[in-house]
C-alpha cells in the first residue's frame, strides 16, 4: 500500500489569531492552576507588549517541537455534586483539572489552525458534523432549512 505523504509549511502565529483564540472565552472562568482566569489574560492581550510575548511564546513552542513544563503543570481539584446524601463512593464527586492558562491559551490558537489545515487538505470528511467550523448542526440544519423551502 503506498503512503500519502503531505507536507504544509506551519505559518506562524500572529496578534489576530492569539485574540480569536481568547475572545470567545468566558470571562466569568474560574482561575487556574496559576490564579489567572479568561478575564485576566483578556486584559494582558490588549498590551501590545504583552500580546507580544505571547505570540513569541506560542512561536517557539512550535519552532521548537517543545512544550513547556510549565504548561503541563495541573492541580486537581474534587467538586461534590449538590443534594447527595453520602459521599463515600467515588462515581459522587466531580474531578475537575485545572490547566495553566497560557499554555489553554495557545492550545485553542493550535487547535483552531489544526481544524482549518484539515478542512483545507480534505482530512476532515465532508459529512462529519460538529465542533468544526462552518460544519455545526446549526449550519447543517440552516442548509437542510434552505433544501426544504427550494423543495
Amino acid at each position: 500500500m503506498k503512503s500519502l505523504h503531505l507536507q504544509t509549511k506551519w505559518l506562524s502565529f500572529s496578534k489576530a489569531k492569539i485574540i480569536d483564540a481568547i475572545s470567545k472565552c468566558s470571562s466569568l472562568s474560574t482561575p487556574e492552576s496559576d490564579y489567572i482566569s479568561w478575564n485576566h489574560l483578556k486584559v494582558l492581550v490588549v498590551n501590545t507588549k504583552c500580546i507580544t510575548n505571547f505570540v513569541n511564546i506560542a512561536n517557539s513552542c512550535i519552532n521548537l517541537g517543545y512544550w513547556l513544563l510549565y504548561f503541563k503543570k495541573s492541580i486537581l481539584i474534587i467538586i461534590p455534586k449538590p443534594n447527595k446524601p453520602l459521599y463515600n463512593i467515588p462515581e459522587i464527586f466531580q474531578p475537575v483539572v485545572l490547566l495553566n492558562m497560557l499554555g489553554k491559551l495557545i492550545e485553542k490558537a493550535i487547535s483552531k489552525k489544526l481544524q482549518i489545515y484539515s478542512i483545507t487538505l480534505n482530512f476532515i470528511d465532508p459529512n462529519h458534523l460538529g465542533d468544526i467550523k462552518q460544519r455545526s448542526t446549526t449550519d447543517i440544519g440552516i442548509y437542510l432549512t434552505h433544501l426544504i423551502h427550494m423543495g
